[in-house]
């Protein structure tokens, strides 16, 4: 069962979506985030990731001397910071990986930009076995690693071990971080309760894109 959600999480809109299990760097300078990374880090807790649907992930000011409106989606990721590095003053560099998903129930942002959310946990995927029509998936995959890995640094690559190549939720999220969806393709594979009719989406576009041919998806 999820854990209980903190009364408050800092957010942190972009662009993608986090995936459970997947890897995010971030070049943070904004003033409304260094010191709420800081925090977190210090006190080892997570901070949200929400993909905005309105506005940019660098705040900017509109004609009317205000602020552009940011408007981002109501499901999103914890991200846990695993590495800090600060090699300028107002500068600092983040390894997050992703947690648990979680569903705002309600936000607003602060004076100075920064978002707050209040919201639930919801539950890891359930640990599913890939079935036999789906099995190729998974040495795909390992062979997309493969190739990434050439000439890159373990440490850099898209996925980290534990590998979990046989479980469905597992590897529908890391197929959903590597093809070239748009982001609302992802928002859409993220917000997908069943580990299973994910992979089915994945094995559906993999075939629409040639990869994979003859899936009969759902």
């Amino acid at each position: 069962m999820a854990q209980q959600h903190p009364t408050e999480l800092p957010l942190f809109p972009l662009q993608s979506p986090l995936f459970p299990d997947g890897w995010l760097s971030l070049r943070v300078f904004e003033p409304r985030y260094l010191a709420m990374v800081r925090r977190c880090h210090s006190l080892g807790e997570p901070f949200g990731v929400v993909r905005l649907v309105e506005g940019t992930e660098v705040r900017r000011r509109d004609e009317a001397d205000g602020f552009m409106r940011e408007q981002f989606e109501s499901l999103g990721t914890l991200a846990h910071i695993h590495a800090l590095e600060s090699p300028q003053p107002g500068l600092l560099l983040l390894r997050c990986r992703g947690g648990q998903r979680f569903a705002l129930q309600s936000s607003h942002c602060l004076q100075h930009g920064l978002w707050m959310g209040q919201g639930r946990l919801l539950d890891d995927d359930a640990a599913l076995a890939v079935p036999a029509d789906l099995a190729a998936l998974a040495p795909l995959l390992q062979s997309l690693l493969h190739s990434l890995a050439q000439g890159a640094a373990d440490a850099d690559l898209p996925m980290q071990p534990p590998y979990r190549w046989q479980d469905c939720g597992w590897l529908a999220n890391r197929w959903a971080e590597l093809l070239p969806l748009a982001d609302a393709e992802r928002q859409h594979l993220l917000m997908t309760e069943s580990p299973l009719l994910r992979l089915e989406l994945v094995a559906d576009r993999l075939e629409q894109l040639g990869i994979l041919p003859g899936f009969d998806g759902p």
